[in-house]
């Protein structure tokens, strides 16, 4: 490739999503990271009580909570490859699944919430439950924020809004949905399986 070739390539790249939106994911994973860290200061202090504690929780049910982000994630992602061919219609129905398959998470984590509560496991039962809570609730409401941008975005895309030259809203939109991805496969082993 000559140089001017490189120079104009190395001209067109961009960080994708707006800055704004990379400085809200660093402030957000900031405040998961001292989270995970209080849980595991916690652990160390008192393993038998978070063994368990991580005895109570399904980890089936944990596994596909994750593989039910990390699918939406996914369509989420190929969603964002259709905008940057032009494509927004096709962007808008892979959106769209995103957030049906989101929606499996959310189901899953609401019946696993009315499990524990029903067995008396509620925010105050343990130190262990404690954070687990503040953990997963925590989580949850960025999920549920997530698909309200999820929602935006593909009727954004129905409507034409995004296209190959104008991406950088659905970009930073499709950046949040990966940085709950990415907090919930930090927090499944974490809270479910790591003693």
């Amino acid at each position: 490739m000559s140089t001017s070739a490189e120079a104009a390539a190395l001209s067109t790249r961009r960080l994708p999503g707006d800055l704004a939106m990379w400085f809200f994911i660093l402030a957000e994973l900031t405040v998961f990271a001292l989270l995970i860290l209080a849980f595991a200061v916690a652990q160390a202090l008192n393993p038998p009580l978070f063994s368990e504690g991580r005895q109570m929780l399904d980890r089936s049910t944990g596994l596909a909570m994750t593989l039910s982000l990390l699918s939406a994630g996914l369509f989420a992602a190929l969603a964002q490859e259709q905008v940057r061919q032009d494509r927004p219609r096709q962007a808008a129905l892979l959106l769209w699944l995103a957030l049906l398959v989101a929606g499996g998470y959310v189901a899953l984590k609401l019946i696993e919430y009315a499990h524990l509560l029903a067995n008396g496991l509620g925010l105050e039962h343990n130190t262990f439950f404690t954070l687990y809570w503040i953990l997963t609730a925590f989580h949850f409401l960025h999920v549920l924020l997530g698909m309200v941008i999820l929602a935006w975005l593909a009727e954004g895309c129905r409507r034409r809004r995004y296209g190959a030259q104008q991406c950088s809203g659905l970009e930073s939109g499709v950046l949040y949905w990966h940085m709950v991805d990415l907090v919930w496969v930090l927090l499944f082993p974490v809270v479910y399986i790591l003693g």
